[in-house]
């Protein structure tokens, strides 16, 4: 598959990690029924886990509302799988971090991966919610898929299983079926849109599915 061109937006990405850390002093503008109301819940937790918000922090359980603008961290050895509103599930790895940006069910959803590696995966028969994921290595644009994105091989790994994945890096982009994966080092492509072996694939997915 090809990669093509697309808009930088490299500025955006050097500051996302310090951005993620400051939300807490520096919230951005959210309607107050959409960042009080859960856009999602713990569905599995291994581990520990918490959410961080301008008002603190709390540990998070089996059934504890997620919210915008919540940032999610996980402990050493620990793994959390979250349930949002049309079915999509986002797992994270140790030591994670994550912010819910914005999420409206069936309207749009962003996500902010500062730190660790990730699961979403969302049915095929589910509302389609406009979703992006931002990274620290590049944006990814979701199209109703299962995919695992997060450090693998000394790169940051990013692998379809199901469904299409827009990966965008570098001020270039590249989309991404069933079965294709491609690396990132630093914020550019490594190679291009590859086929990954089946060892690659299940030590990607064991990575952030057993603490």
């Amino acid at each position: 598959m090809s990669v093509k061109k697309c808009v930088p937006y490299a500025a955006r990405r050097r500051f996302l990690a310090t951005m993620i850390g400051a939300a807490t002093l520096f919230p951005r503008a959210v309607p107050a029924a959409a960042e009080q109301s859960a856009s999602g819940r713990v569905t599995d937790l291994a581990g520990e886990a918490t959410a961080a918000r301008e008002t603190g922090e709390r540990m998070l359980g089996v059934g504890s509302a997620i919210r915008v603008r919540d940032v999610v961290r996980t402990g050493d050895a620990s793994a959390i799988a979250m349930l949002f509103g049309d079915e999509t599930s986002i797992r994270l790895g140790e030591r994670s971090e994550l912010m819910i940006d914005e999420y409206l069910s069936g309207i749009r959803g962003t996500f902010d991966l500062s730190q660790g590696a990730l699961i979403f995966d969302r049915p095929e028969t589910a509302v389609r919610t406009p979703t992006t994921i931002m990274t620290v290595f590049g944006r990814l644009g979701v199209r109703g898929t299962r995919f695992f994105a997060g450090p693998n091989r000394d790169v940051f790994g990013v692998f379809v299983e199901r469904g299409q994945l827009e990966v965008a890096a570098g001020g270039d982009s590249a989309m991404l079926g069933a079965g294709d994966g491609i690396d990132i080092v630093g914020t550019a492509f490594d190679g291009g849109v590859r086929q990954w072996p089946q060892d690659r694939i299940a030590e990607a997915f064991a990575s952030v599915e057993t603490p």
